[in-house]
């Protein structure tokens, strides 16, 4: 196995044998799935760190803002890095950053303090998060290789949320909150060092320019507009404080398009958002951010504070979710790995929207088994069938020398469309339960209303998510199997 980050172009890389395989195969994974679990292990425990560290209300999403947004702005510049320095090289720096950063937050006794925390974990993931991806599609010879590893894949990246969510509430009920940050420091730790050992070693291609402006640019315009919009739930959209940051972002992030265009070495390489079936997998990766984060954040708290769930059984409710999204990804990786790639994430994406759709029937005096569980079990499927043809598009359709990068707009989508996403769901969410409110609606009934109303958005959303791969994606898509461009 060689990686040779950006040089020129080298042979398909093989296995040498299956222990080895099996063995690279885990780490990755293993590392995928501790960045993602690390997204959602919170939400369980939030409530546990609103009373211990003193946040407001308004100021708790930011426990898991600060994580994603780090995480999704820093993501193209972690891409690039992998591509220079070598995959494997940053690979395990990431995961040492992540590691130190998880220890502090378990041991983080202020707002502030947990919160920069959260966000220097997110620059940890941002660095490993590509050079998996791009580890694994270099590792992995397209075959049936790499169509087993992208169901593993797959499975972990859309299932590791839910996973987090039942971990997390183990965590916080069984020991306390600071251990789902503390438990992420043996597994960080030995997962560097599992791949030093099996993982190839590159030196990537020095003669590449890193683009600080690009990278400083766009990071500064996607905080500003997260920013941005969760300043409008409390301080509206006419306030000074959300137009500079809205208007800022705007600025930047044109400033960030142009920079592209013109630089010899940009951040992100037009040819990448040329590709059409890259633009179209990048695309329903954000929106699936997007609706994954919405289900997520407004569920746990619906089952939490209106159906009094404890912290375990709040996550123990999504099981159903994780077990729909590992059979799903399982199918579409093996049995159905001939099938043309268009149509699982054309349906994948309509299984999605119509998974979230039913979540908009929660109210104050609903069940579990005959409301939330076919929504989750739904999207779960959904996820499942979409994220294997999804994955291979992003990375297997651009040029290898691209592979870093081209995870990284892939992991950036998901993480990105998380963040704005949450944003404008818990605004949109709010707003509406303010009118409720303002009408005579009691209290309880008008905080669930507004957060159906966020499910009804988020599965629009979704519902776009199919068009766009229906537009997008060919019968002649890059399939896994087969790989190619």
């Amino acid at each position: 196995m060689t990686d040779k980050g950006s040089a020129a172009p080298s042979p398909q890389p093989t296995v040498p044998d299956r222990k080895r395989g099996l063995w690279a195969l885990a780490v990755l994974a293993g590392i995928q799935l501790l960045i993602v679990v690390d997204a959602s292990i919170v939400n369980v425990a939030l409530p546990a760190i609103r009373d211990d560290v003193g946040f407001s209300l308004q100021d708790l999403q930011w426990v898991i803002t600060a994580y994603t947004l780090a995480f999704g702005g820093l993501l193209l510049l972690g891409g690039r890095l992998a591509d220079r320095f070598g995959r494997r090289r940053m690979l395990v720096a990431g995961a040492l950053v992540f590691a130190g950063a998880s220890f502090v937050g378990g041991c983080a006794d202020t707002a502030a303090l947990l919160v920069a925390t959260r966000a220097v974990q997110g620059v940890g993931a941002a660095v490993m998060a590509p050079a998996a991806l791009a580890l694994l599609m270099r590792v992995f010879p397209a075959g049936r290789e790499r169509t087993v590893a992208l169901g593993v894949w797959a499975g972990v990246t859309a299932g590791g949320t839910a996973l987090g969510l039942i971990l997390g509430g183990v965590l916080t009920q069984v020991l306390s909150w600071p251990w789902v940050f503390w438990i992420n420091v043996p597994v960080a730790i030995t997962a560097a060092g599992v791949a030093v050992i099996v993982l190839p070693a590159g030196e990537g291609n020095r003669a590449d320019r890193i683009d600080v402006a690009g990278a400083l640019t766009v990071t500064g315009g996607v905080m500003a507009l997260v920013y941005g919009l969760v300043r409008t739930t409390d301080k509206g959209w006419a306030s000074t404080e959300t137009v500079v940051a809205l208007v800022a972002a705007l600025v930047l992030l044109a400033v960030f398009g142009a920079l592209q265009v013109r630089l010899d070495d940009p951040l992100v390489p037009v040819r990448l958002l040329r590709n059409r079936t890259v633009l179209g997998a990048d695309v329903i990766g954000l929106i699936f951010g997007v609706a994954i984060y919405a289900v997520f954040y407004f569920l746990s708290i619906f089952l939490a504070t209106v159906l009094g769930y404890s912290p375990v059984r709040v996550g123990l409710a999504f099981l159903p979710m994780t077990v729909a999204i590992a059979l799903a990804a399982r199918v579409a990786g093996g049995p159905l790995a001939w099938v043309r790639p268009h149509r699982l994430a054309v349906g994948g994406s309509l299984l999605v929207a119509l998974g979230v759709g039913l979540l908009m029937r929660i109210g104050p005096g609903v069940g579990y088994v005959g409301t939330v569980l076919p929504g989750v079990v739904l999207a779960g499927l959904g996820l499942g069938l979409a994220f294997v043809p999804l994955t291979a598009a992003a990375v297997s359709a651009a040029d290898p020398a691209d592979g870093g990068i081209a995870s990284a707009l892939f992991n950036a989508g998901q993480q990105l469309g998380g963040a704005i996403g949450l944003a404008v769901l818990t605004t949109a969410s709010a707003g509406r339960t303010s009118r409720l409110v303002a009408d005579g609606e009691a209290p309880i009934a008008a905080t669930v209303a507004g957060w159906s109303f966020g499910f009804g958005i988020a599965a629009v959303i979704a519902l776009i998510g199919a068009v766009v791969a229906a537009a997008t994606f060919t019968p002649a898509a890059v399939h896994p199997m087969r790989g190619g461009r």
